[in-house]
């Protein structure tokens, strides 16, 4: 019945353990098929190849997941690939939204990547769609800081190169060129081709912009050269040749500008890859043919690049162009329709935040409407003042951001030097104390041991002094029993042979009476000669008998067992085994152990009786002592003081203890002692064969 429970029980155990393993796995497949659906849905989001609207429907889908999603690293992920995604899309309102949610899940859960990812983000917005320089390079400058932080060099180089970008974009070209210089320096230990290309190109617009025409060249000559190491060679080759191209034409050299343009412009196949360059390169061509007042190419390249940045949708570049048409209508005395460029130059940079290109606008209709030319010049000189403002305040603000920035990684290296110098001394102070300990408990340990080595040699001097005083109380018996040997031998026998002798002569003498009297006389003399005789033979041999003194202890210790408490004993031992051979040590604590194992007999077996038994197996030692008192339960874990001696000894000989004990059957201790090298040869001989006699004492 009980076996048929346990089944029951083990089964449904067995069911609900299945089922619980079931359900965990059903949630974690459930888990994984989200998972990958808002991946999905953030791919498709992305897919240029679907409509905008579809598109849109896919991020909506992957957006409600996320909602859903309880784990907030995993959501923290998914919203930062989601802002991205939306970025890319230009959809700006659920950017900032998501971009913002992400910032403050990130800052919450303290996921540092993510938080960098979300100023990189917002950064990159700000930089190229809501055109607040100061706005960008702040989170750009986070995201470096959070980004050095975690030792993520790379991405690290890549926020301070954007930094760089910004700062030349608000014509702050010296803050400009130190950060790109920095950028440079690591992307150069990183190895990585396409950064040190860039960071080149960007030295060079700084230099050019600082009207360091010839150092400019020589910065887009290196990036030329990194250019070349780059898969998508030909684009970038077209970008660093524009830019050689306008140092010459800056430096005035028109006619070396217009060999690198001219370059450029014949590479028909950059209208498919680049058109926006390849536009920007006939737009500076035809510029230099203006400055050199050659026509014959004019108005024609400016409107093909024209035409080229419409079909492009590259309205922002716009601005560059019109300009040039207004200029080349200009030569020609068509003020009509220079004015005409001149106000689409105008509305172009005005429609897209390009300041330059309206103070171009501005400058060149002040020369052609005059009506309006004051109005002109007036706004003019207002929007160049409003822009060196902010220029200003932009710089100073990158300024303090850039100390601030600087001040922040003086103190992180300040608290990285006070962690090291913090975590030196403690491990300091921490090998100092365990040298201490180690110090203390070696000197502990000596001491110990030097007191243990007195004790034992102490013992061991009690020892050999007791065994030197029985050895010579047994000298004593032996020259005793000697001398009453001799006596006997020499004085008593000698004098009753003499007398056997005379009654002897006396028995020669006739008479019947006489002779049987002195018969009888004679038989008793040689029946004293005969005992006197034996007596000296048996008293002869014991004196020259061996006297095991190890032995005599231990008999001497259960008899003043036996004398103090009426205990019996029985005391058995091998006696042709050379028991004072052994080993001092041995001798000493077997004798101590089995004093300690008949004190306790003594004191709480409540016995009549103990035995002890010595033998040599295997060349080992084998004591057993016992007692038949009421016995004990034996508990491994609680041990006396008594026990513990026992043990202690034992293990100094590395011998091994047995204890066999039950209530009402008495105890039995079996110690087993290995005899040492040096003891077990002179030991050899004296083992004794089954048939060997045991000599055995008991009282």
């Amino acid at each position: 019945m009980l076996n048929k429970k346990k089944l029951i029980i083990s089964f449904i155990s067995l069911t609900l353990c299945s089922y619980t393993t079931t359900l965990r796995g059903q949630d974690l497949q459930k888990t994984s098929r989200i998972s990958d659906s808002i991946t999905s849905w953030i791919s498709e989001g992305r897919n240029v190849n679907h409509s905008l609207e579809n598109r849109v429907l896919f991020l909506k889908k992957a957006s409600d997941a996320i909602k859903k999603e309880k784990n907030d690293s995993l959501k923290t992920k998914y919203l930062s690939r989601l802002s991205l995604a939306y970025f890319k899309l230009k959809n700006y309102k659920n950017f900032k939204k998501i971009n913002k949610e992400t910032l403050l899940l990130s800052i919450k859960i303290r996921d540092s990547i993510a938080q960098a990812e979300s100023y990189w983000d917002m950064a990159s917005y700000y930089e190229k769609v809501n055109r607040a320089p100061d706005s960008a390079y702040y989170y750009y400058s986070e995201a470096h800081k959070l980004y050095d932080n975690l030792k993520k060099i790379s991405f690290s180089a890549r926020m301070i190169y954007n930094m760089a970008n910004v700062q030349a974009d608000t014509r702050d070209y010296t803050g400009s060129e130190i950060n790109a210089i920095k950028a440079l320096e690591i992307q150069k230990t990183l190895k990585d081709d396409k950064r040190i290309y860039m960071c080149y190109n960007l030295l060079g617009i700084n230099a050019r912009r600082l009207k360091a025409y010839d150092r400019a060249i020589e910065y887009y000559n290196i990036a030329l050269k990194y250019a070349e190491k780059l898969d998508d060679f030909e684009i970038e080759k077209n970008i660093i040749l524009n830019n050689i191209g306008y140092a010459y034409f800056a430096k005035k050299d028109y006619v070396t500008a217009s060999r690198y343009f001219k370059l450029i412009s014949e590479n028909k196949n950059l209208i498919n890859i680049d058109p926006v360059g390849y536009s920007r390169a006939l737009n500076n061509l035809g510029e230099t043919f203006l400055k050199q007042k050659k026509m014959d190419s004019l108005p024609e390249l400016f409107f093909n690049a024209e035409n080229i940045l419409i079909n492009a949708q590259a309205d922002y570049e716009l601005g560059i162009v019109f300009p040039n048409i207004a200029e080349y209508y200009l030569t020609q005395k068509d003020t009509i329709k220079a004015l005409h460029y001149a106000q689409k130059t105008y509305n172009s940079s005005k429609r897209n935040g390009e300041i330059d290109g309206i103070l171009t606008a501005l400058k060149i209709l002040t020369h052609i409407d005059s009506k309006n030319a004051t109005q002109h010049v007036a706004n003019y000189i207002r929007l160049s003042d409003s822009l060196q403002l902010a220029e200003r305040k932009s710089r100073n603000k990158f300024a303090r951001i850039r100390f601030e920035t600087d001040e922040f990684i003086a103190e992180n290296q300040t608290l990285e030097k006070q962690k090291q110098l913090w975590i030196g001394i403690a491990v300091s102070l921490l090998l100092l104390a365990i040298a201490l300990f180690i110090i203390i408990y070696q000197r502990v340990k000596n001491q110990k041991l030097k007191f243990l080595q007195k004790q034992q040699a102490s013992n061991q001097e009690i020892f050999n002094l007791m065994l030197s005083q029985r050895k010579k109380i047994q000298e004593g018996r032996q020259i005793a029993q000697k001398r009453i040997s001799e006596e006997l031998h020499d004085g008593v026998l000698g004098k009753m042979l003499g007398a056997r002798m005379l009654l002897t002569g006396l028995n020669k003498r006739n008479g019947e009476t006489v002779i049987k009297e002195r018969a009888k006389a004679i038989s008793a003399l040689r029946d004293i000669e005969s005992e006197v005789r034996l007596i000296s033979h048996e008293l002869n041999y014991n004196s020259y008998q061996k006297i095991n003194n190890f032995v005599v202890s231990i008999e001497e210790l259960l008899i003043g067992l036996k004398k103090s408490s009426g205990i019996d004993y029985y005391f058995s031992y091998n006696q042709d085994i050379e028991w004072d051979e052994l080993n001092g040590d041995i001798k000493i604590n077997t004798y101590r152990m089995i004093q300690e194992g008949i004190q306790n007999s003594r004191k709480h077996a409540e016995c009549t009786e103990v035995f002890v038994n010595f033998n040599i197996y295997n060349k080992k030692f084998v004591i057993a002592m016992g007692d038949n008192g009421k016995g004990f339960k034996f508990d491994k874990e609680r041990k006396g003081i008594g026990m513990r001696n026992l043990q202690s000894r034992i293990k100094k000989l590395n011998g091994l203890l047995e204890i066999e004990s039950a209530l009402g059957k008495g105890t039995v201790i079996t110690l087993t002692i290995p005899i040492p090298d040096n003891k077990e040869e002179s030991s050899k001989s004296h083992l004794v064969s089954e048939q060997n006699k045991i000599y055995q004492t008991q009282a």
